[in-house]
């Protein structure tokens, strides 16, 4: 067995691996900065990660520039797959002797939260048992750990875009992310079509958001505002787009705010933590419909306008007649990203 340094750009998370292993990135992360690498990543002969995806996940938040691998070229595909499995399911039996472990923590003069534990004294009172699972759970559910209180704004605290004055010479699909050729990764993803797909970046955004690093930069996701949808889900839809665009900003991709309104009640929050003359992308979809889905276009666009005086837009969809002020713009027709 021979461990080599790799790259750590080298590296390619396996696109369907079934462990979710957000919540463990960061006390893994103290452990390797406390510890040093001392358990190999493994890769097959594509340098695909077989095991070891909170290592590798950890050692990008601690910025390493390498790390230790096994190739492991010895195995069948078949069994690549197999041990990537097992490998995470054979940690499932083990448990702990709480008398022991109580007695080990008790002898160690380090910080022991850091790497996850959750240390009680005799006088405490014992919580449910369950209590920290349903929360861990409810927090990866919200992506709670993500969100930073010191670079949000108003009243529904909506994360902070930066401004990005980028414009992109051709789009790609968020759908085709994961398929997509050397070739198309010099376009920009945009969020239009079929949001329902977008839940997945939301439900694993770690995992999508190394894939869009990938790309030349990326509108952030769409999240439908329909007429009819009570506030409160569209100000959920408005922050997780925030919060996305925000996340993929801190992964050092180049993110235009895609921007979107129902009535001119939402007015009130769809522009919160967008930037000021900066490029923001629209959709034009649907808008020459009806008159009333065209007023209402007109409303929120002027109002974009006032509020954010955007250098550049770009509009998906088709050319409007519309008095764009100072800002330049750029069309990009949705009939070919269908």
């Amino acid at each position: 067995m021979q461990i080599i340094e790799m790259s750590i750009d080298d590296l390619k998370p396996y696109e369907n691996n079934p462990r979710k292993n957000r919540a463990a990135i960061k006390d893994v992360a103290a452990s390797i900065r406390e510890f040093g690498f001392k358990v190999p990543i493994v890769v097959d002969s594509d340098n695909v990660i077989v095991a070891g995806h909170t290592r590798y996940e950890a050692s990008k938040l601690l910025g390493l520039e390498t790390v230790p691998c096994i190739i492991a070229d010895d195995l069948t595909e078949d069994q690549v797959k197999a041990f990537r499995l097992a490998d995470n399911k054979v940690s499932e039996k083990a448990k702990w002797d709480d008398e022991l472990l109580k007695i080990e923590l008790g002898d160690i003069d380090l910080d022991m939260s850091q790497f996850g534990f959750d240390i009680k004294l005799d006088d405490e009172e014992e919580e449910p048992k369950e209590y920290g699972a349903e929360r861990e759970r409810t927090g990866d559910a919200y992506n709670l750990s993500d969100f930073d209180p010191a670079h949000c704004m108003g009243a529904y605290d909506m994360p902070i875009i930066d401004k990005c004055t980028y414009v992109p010479s051709d789009l790609i699909g968020f759908n085709y992310v994961l398929s997509a050729k050397e070739e198309d990764k010099k376009k920009c993803v945009h969020f239009f079509i079929d949001d329902y797909q977008f839940e997945r970046i939301w439900n694993d955004p770690a995992t999508y958001i190394d894939k869009l690093r990938e790309f030349d930069a990326v509108f952030t996701p769409d999240f439908s505002l329909y007429m009819d949808m009570p506030k409160a889900m569209q100000i959920w839809n408005i922050y997780r787009a925030r919060l996305i665009g925000q996340l993929c900003q801190s992964a050092g991709i180049k993110v235009i705010p895609t921007v979107s309104w129902s009535d001119k009640q939402s007015f009130t929050f769809c522009f919160d933590g967008l930037p000021q003359h900066g490029t923001i992308a629209v959709s034009t979809v649907g808008v020459m419909r009806d008159d009333e889905a065209r007023e209402l276009w007109i409303a929120g666009m002027d109002e974009a306008l006032t509020r954010l005086q955007p250098k550049n837009v770009i509009l998906y969809g088709s050319q409007i007649d519309f008095d764009f002020r100072k800002a330049k713009v750029y069309c990009f027709d949705s009939r070919k990203f269908n």
